[in-house]
């Protein structure tokens, strides 16, 4: 705790002290500041006391702070239900409920109240700050701070400007902001700002796949926990926000923007008119032990384990076409799930490689303490490689991991297909293209399925498995229940492009890429809210320069042509990157200049 504020900041007035507004209030006092909370009667501001005197409580049981220092940092705050308290106030921020009207009312009180230097902020996460403005009588002294929840902990603050907010109070803001320790990022006022934009696109979406049946709820959010590293799948995400907090976000998006993409799932306003909010209801996408309450139950939507996949074919040896590092990664995997395991590759020196590569895995673990060279012999002496595909003439199962091209693929299906013996599960590793294409040139349709891995495929733990309007169940059962066998987490879905993960993540990217053209905010201070205010593990530029560009513009394009939605037309921006050859760290340079590092 710091004990001096600086000189043009020492009181600050908070109004409206629930969660919110009581959270923004404990962040001011910790640092120093005398604050002033004002509610609107003595309910409200018993209320704001329990919850100062319980967040605070809990960091003194957790050893964050000690109990004189508790009482100090209450010492530090007054609360009242007199707005005049305020004129004291250098700086005074709202948190109260996001109504239009009632926010607009408070900045006209305050106009009478405070001094003509203070700087009045909002916290709305989705309204127009400049119209809140316009009910003072000085909008330039107006801006927005829309901390995020809980605020004594969340690091990330979005500073909101609007078109007469004064430079000098733009300037103010930041400062005291990064005096609390807080990360501030600068967009413009446009519903949803920065986070909320680019979060509630992907989660309407998210909802959308869910209401159209393409995929079960555990599946979507499996998908993205484990496909992404998300902290969590974005239906269990919208329980915890409140389905109604979301739609009405969703909706004042749409209203603004106009952009279909943000008009709320028809089911989301359902299932708020029916009262299942999410977790304070007790029941939302998921159904809960009780309202608040953070632990699922099963309900009629949750799968039967009467109903979990088995295995209808008998998977003895596996073949695995393509010597990439995804293809040896999946000849790892395999292998090490004991497996006998045969790989095609071109030549002998590709055969060569894909041993080679398991080898140095395997010495890495072995130098880490995390495997033994008793384990990586026995590995080994599973997997043979041949660069001859009609080797694969005895194998159960095979899998291609060979270019994204889809004339290669049908090509190598037809060989498949006069090579293995018959009931042999046919997959393809595809990421984007359509796996019925490759089904229809073979005579056993029925038996081909997507298997598609996330690389390093012996590292990350998702596999979607795909099926085609023709595939034998008892074979979607039967790779449903081998991915698990060999320690994956498999998700089922339909045959359309990008399957849950990249119908998901790319044209969240996409918008990403919009926001930044329209300069809207810059690269960093998109990075920089998503990785803080959603807890991603990686930024969306960041993220593309990573996959490279080209990839997600042929991803992009692909769900564009897939969907025909307009919201999923590639950013021109992106275009011109890999136009000029800017693809991302693979080329040095992408959103960011990599050549200097």
């Amino acid at each position: 705790m710091t004990d001096t504020a600086p000189a043009s900041f020492s009181t600050v007035g908070v109004i409206g002290l629930g969660t919110m507004g009581a959270g923004i209030a404990e962040v001011f006092a910790r640092n120093g500041y005398t604050v002033i909370g004002v509610e609107l009667n003595d309910g409200g501001v018993e209320r704001g006391r329990q919850h100062l005197e319980h967040s605070t409580g809990r960091a003194v049981k957790r050893e964050k702070m000690t109990e004189e220092q508790q009482a100090e940092l209450l010492g530090r705050i007054t609360l009242t239900t007199d707005m005049g308290a305020l004129s004291a106030a250098d700086l005074v921020v709202e948190a109260v409920v996001e109504s239009l009207a009632i926010k607009k009312s408070i900045f006209a009180t305050l106009d009478g109240i405070v001094r003509d230097d203070a700087i009045l902020a909002t916290n709305t996460s989705s309204l127009s700050v400049t119209e809140i403005s316009t009910a003072n009588s000085r909008p330039g002294r107006v801006i927005g701070v829309h901390f995020f929840n809980p605020a004594p902990v969340q690091n990330l603050v979005e500073i909101i400007r609007t078109v007469v907010t004064e430079p000098a109070v733009l300037d103010a803001v930041q400062g005291v902001l990064r005096d609390l320790g807080k990360n501030p990022v600068v967009c413009g006022d446009k519903a949803g700002f920065i986070a909320n934009t680019l979060l509630f696109g992907y989660l309407n979406h998210a909802v959308s796949m869910y209401e159209g049946k393409y995929a079960s709820r555990e599946d979507i959010d499996a998908a993205m926990r484990f496909g992404c590293g998300y902290p969590m799948g974005p239906l269990a995400l919208l329980d915890l926000i409140g389905l109604d907090t979301a739609y009405e976000i969703l909706d004042t998006m749409y209203k603004q923007g106009r952009d279909r993409l943000h008009a709320p799932a028809p089911i989301l306003k359902q299932y708020v008119t029916a009262g299942l909010l999410g977790r304070k209801s007790g029941r939302g996408f998921y159904t809960y032990e009780a309202p608040d309450s953070p632990v699922v139950v099963a309900d009629a939507h949750t799968p039967s384990e009467d109903d979990k996949p088995t295995l209808h074919h008998d998977i003895r040896q596996v073949g695995v076409v393509g010597t990439g590092t995804m293809a040896a990664g999946i000849v790892e995997v395999f292998a090490k799930a004991g497996y006998d395991v045969l790989f095609t590759g071109r030549g002998q020196d590709k055969v060569d490689g894909v041993v080679a590569t398991i080898t140095r895995n395997f010495d890495k673990q072995i130098q880490r303490g995390k495997a033994t060279e008793e384990a990586k012999v026995e590995v080994l002496g599973r997997v043979r490689g041949t660069t001859s595909l009609d080797d694969l003439r005895d194998v159960d199962l095979v899998v291609e991991a060979i270019a994204e091209d889809l004339a290669i693929k049908t090509t190598l299906f037809e060989n498949l297909d006069e090579i293995c013996k018959p009931g042999a599960i046919l997959a393809t590793t595809t990421s984007s293209l359509p796996i019925i294409a490759m089904a229809r040139v073979t005579k056993r349709p029925h038996d081909v399925i997507g298997m598609h891995f996330f690389n390093p495929a012996a590292i990350m733990k998702l596999v979607e498995v795909v099926s085609t309007v023709a595939t034998d169940e008892k074979v979607t059962e039967t790779v449903l229940a081998l991915c698990e066998k060999v320690g994956k987490v498999a998700v089922r879905c339909g045959d359309r492009s990008g399957f849950i993960v990249n119908a998901l993540l790319f044209p969240y990217l996409n918008d990403a890429v919009k926001m930044l053209e329209a300069h809207y905010a810059t690269a960093d201070d998109i990075d920089l809210a998503m990785k803080l205010g959603c807890a991603l593990p990686m930024g969306p530029f960041e993220l593309l320069d990573v996959v490279g560009n080209d990839v997600s513009l042929a991803i992009q394009k692909e769900l564009y042509l897939e969907f025909r939605e307009p919201g999923f037309s590639p950013a021109p921006l992106l275009e011109h990157l890999v136009t000029a050859g800017y693809l991302g760290r693979k080329a040095g340079r992408g959103f960011r200049d990599y050549s200097a590092r």
